[in-house]
């Protein structure tokens, strides 16, 4: 059963894991990590209408998932600063 979609927009996400991650094994357990810590994440702290591109590391697979949604977490923060910084250059 196909989910139900909701009215307005909605966070969507994209996972990536390059062969620099390691073998096929290791990029689907760091890809699985992600999908974990972007649920956990993005449904309070995402931009509806926003999408996010979650890039896997060398380390994604070995690091404390805590440390994973605290990374998530602080990046997500950024991003927001950043596109606040945006608005006030081209509101000035």
């Amino acid at each position: 059963m196909p989910p139900i979609a909701q009215p307005g927009p909605s966070v969507r996400v994209g996972f990536t894991a390059s062969r620099k991650v390691g073998n096929a094994v290791a990029r689907n357990r760091a890809k699985r990590r992600l999908r974990a810590a972007a649920a956990e994440v993005l449904p309070r702290q995402g931009v509806p209408g926003t999408d996010y591109v979650l890039i896997a590391r060398s380390g994604t697979g070995a690091r404390p998932y805590a440390q994973l949604v605290a990374d998530l977490e602080g990046a997500l923060r950024q991003v927001a600063r950043s596109a606040r910084r945006e608005e006030i250059r081209n509101a000035g």
